[in-house]
């Protein structure tokens, strides 16, 4: 037999399967006799395996209960196509194994052109995390959707309130009965301004241009260090060659702003005694996914900070409307940056432990097919 590096060179997708290569799932084609004929970029991303190399393999080398797989009828040779689904190991040494899901599908109207299985390799945790971020989205979209409807409803008996309460006050001639009016339109304008900040993202025009990024962060860095003048340190650790973003300037300050202010005011003791510290760190990220999308450019930024972290309980919601882990915290800012990212194609991420937590921002160069 040839060597099978020189097929993986020359070998051309059928039509029929020429989507595989782009799809962000990694996916590989092999033979009868379970060599690899063929890997999409994410095959190879996962791998970390060049298709040169890989060609040289067998899909036993990655999955050694490939075969069983698929035992029991002789189903590399059926006439009826066939196919299983199990969570097994990736070996891919000197790297640790990877808990995947393997589906494995016969390709019989293809086996003239030497193709036999087509196997989709999904990590596990990747699976789960595209669960949670579908979640949290419809879970996030709903809650902002209750939101905006609250707040149209709140808005007009809020001024008939204060109304009456102006009313009533010029009637009165005790000053001490008048403090009773003077408390109900205090709080219905504090109510009018909490109504108003819920509604006030959605009545901004969207308007794109070109976005030097770390004019952005620069810009936000200024604002805070202007904000939380001693105590605060907020290193920056940028990528000179990160190129100019398509984006809306006004609404990637406010979520820059918004991530940047949680992390100062969560390090409120560390600021008494100057050690509260912020790293804002941009880099181009490769062959990332974005939700289910795969981007083959992605800027990246990271907000660190070195406080006690985000409580345990919350770290699943903390971008959902209200939900915050300070006292006086109105668990708007993170939900409006994930709106604003999302508009964007983007996506935020948090990690979070006693000593650190690390919001990492991703935003495509170019939109992906389903959000232009």
């Amino acid at each position: 037999m040839p060597a099978v590096s020189t097929k993986t060179e020359s070998f051309r997708l059928p039509d029929e399967l020429s989507g595989l290569s782009l799809m962000s799932t990694a996916v590989m084609l092999a033979g009868a006799d379970g060599h690899i004929v063929w890997a999409n970029p994410a095959a190879e991303a996962l791998i970390g395996c060049s298709i040169k190399m890989l060609g040289t393999m067998r899909l036993k080398h990655f999955f050694p209960d490939v075969v069983t797989m698929l035992s029991g009828a002789n189903k590399y040779h059926n006439a009826e196509p066939s196919s299983a689904i199990a969570v097994t190991e990736l070996i891919r040494s000197p790297l640790p194994p990877l808990s995947v899901q393997l589906a494995v599908t016969e390709l019989t109207a293809l086996q003239k052109k030497g193709l036999s299985l087509m196997v989709e390799v999904t990590e596990v945790e990747s699976t789960l995390k595209l669960n949670r971020e579908e979640t949290q989205a419809d879970v996030g979209e709903a809650s902002r959707q209750l939101l905006r409807n609250l707040a149209h409803e709140i808005k007009n008996p809020l001024g008939g309130i204060r109304g009456a309460a102006q009313l009533l006050e010029s009637e009165l001639d005790e000053p001490e009965q008048r403090e009773f009016t003077t408390v109900i339109i205090e709080e219905a304008d504090r109510l009018q301004r909490l109504v108003d900040r819920l509604l006030a993202p959605y009545r901004m025009k969207r308007e794109e241009s070109d976005v030097n990024i770390h004019e952005v962060l620069e810009h936000v860095r200024s604002l805070m260090l202007m904000e939380f003048p001693e105590g605060l340190f907020i290193e920056r650790d940028y990528d000179i060659s990160v190129p100019v973003l398509k984006g809306d300037r006004a609404q990637l300050i406010q979520v820059f702003l918004n991530i940047v202010r949680n992390a100062a005011e969560a390090l409120e003791e560390r600021r008494r005694s100057d050690t509260a510290r912020i790293i804002v760190r941009t880099r181009v990220a490769r062959g990332v996914t974005i939700g289910s999308d795969r981007v083959k450019l992605a800027l990246c930024v990271n907000i660190i900070d070195n406080g006690p972290g985000i409580a345990p309980d919350i770290q699943d919601r903390i971008f959902y409307p209200l939900v915050t882990g300070r006292a006086q915290g109105s668990g708007l800012g993170l939900s409006l940056a994930q709106t604003f990212i999302r508009q964007h194609g983007g996506l935020i991420e948090v990690q979070s432990s006693p000593g650190m937590t690390d919001f990492r921002v991703l935003l495509p160069f170019q939109m992906p097919q389903g959000n232009k």
